[in-house]
Parts: structure tokens; sequence; C-alpha cells
């Protein structure tokens, strides 16, 4: 377990079990860090389709999260 992981799971945090556990919830982080509420950001980490760092920009730009989610997260379903 890496010293990452041991403060997590001293915080009650689970740490992730699995490469792709590790990434959703590196990208998750990452998108908590940038000012995203934590249910939108586990939502945005765990969708496939997301591109995280376009996310990233349009909030470092003075996009609020949830637009930039709009402008460039997945699409509906249906669309």
């Amino acid at each position: 377990m890496s010293i990452q992981w041991d403060a997590e799971a001293r915080s009650g945090a689970e740490a992730p079990r699995d490469e792709g556990e590790r990434i959703v919830a590196w990208r998750a982080r990452l998108l908590r860090d940038a000012g995203f509420p934590a249910t939108l950001a586990a939502r945005m980490a765990a969708s496939r389709g997301v591109d995280i760092h376009e996310l990233l920009n349009l909030v470092d730009r003075g996009c609020p999260p949830e637009l930039a989610v709009r402008i460039a997260g997945p699409l509906e379903p249906g669309r």
C-alpha cells in the first residue's frame, strides 16, 4: 500500500483494489481539487468518453464545473 493510499485508508476512504479503480480515484481527485462537487467528480471520473483534461481546462478558464460538464461531458443516453 502506498503512502497516499495509506493516508486515505486512515481517513476512512477505501483504497482502490485494481488499476481501473486507481485511475477512477485519481481522476475524481483531480476534479475535486479543481472545485467539482464530490458527486459530480465521481460521476465524471467513472464515465467513459469524458476528457478530464478538457473539463479541467474549462474550469481553469473560469467555467463553473456544472457548465463544463454540459460543454465537454458525455452525451446523454439516446442523443
